[in-house]
């Protein structure tokens, strides 16, 4: 039987390996694939894009069940995986593929985004200012297979590689868990 209420969801939160195992907490999470969105240049290697030439972000897209989990259970799920202060990517990889954006699939995703984005903001959680953007999905191009399922084919590089970014101690004293 078929299900139609499977939808996708887009987003960037820096080092796109480290956006996969967070979303698959959530039940009706389906998939998780890694890709670059965003950029101008037609189906860009990992090395395009990390030279910074592309305009692409690094972005996790998930597959997922409307009927069992809800779009604003992802948006939750993305803000307590980043740093959307940061402009300038996320701890320590930096650069333009590094930043953090939602890529919205339709209008009610958009809005949804934006209300999120602004819970946050009033929440006074940050002192500086959220500069994560709400775009438009308008292209994605799945990454090199080598990068699907990075935690779980390369364990030790990806614990030592988050390890040393920083990123789950700062997680750890925004959101204090």
């Amino acid at each position: 039987m078929e299900n139609n209420k499977l939808s996708k969801a887009t987003f960037a939160g820096g080092c796109f390996w480290c956006m996969v195992d967070c979303f698959y907490l959530l039940e009706g999470v389906i998939e998780v694939k890694v890709g670059y969105a965003g950029g101008n240049t037609d189906n860009p290697t990992y090395e395009q894009v990390k030279s910074q030439l592309t305009g692409h972000y690094e972005v996790a897209q998930v597959i997922y069940d409307e009927e069992i989990t809800k779009y604003e259970e992802l948006l939750e799920m993305y803000w307590r995986q980043i740093n959307p202060t940061d402009d300038q990517g996320q701890f320590q990889d930096k650069g333009d593929s590094y930043r953090t954006a939602i890529f919205y699939e339709d209008e009610r995703q958009r809005n949804l985004a934006e209300v999120s984005k602004n819970e946050l903001e009033q929440s006074g959680k940050y002192k500086k200012a959220i500069v994560t953007k709400i775009l438009p999905l308008t292209n994605f191009y799945l990454a090199e297979e080598y990068h699907q399922d990075f935690s779980t084919k390369n364990t030790k590089e990806y614990k030592e590689d988050r390890a040393k970014s920083g990123r789950d101690e700062f997680l750890k004293e925004i959101w204090k868990n």
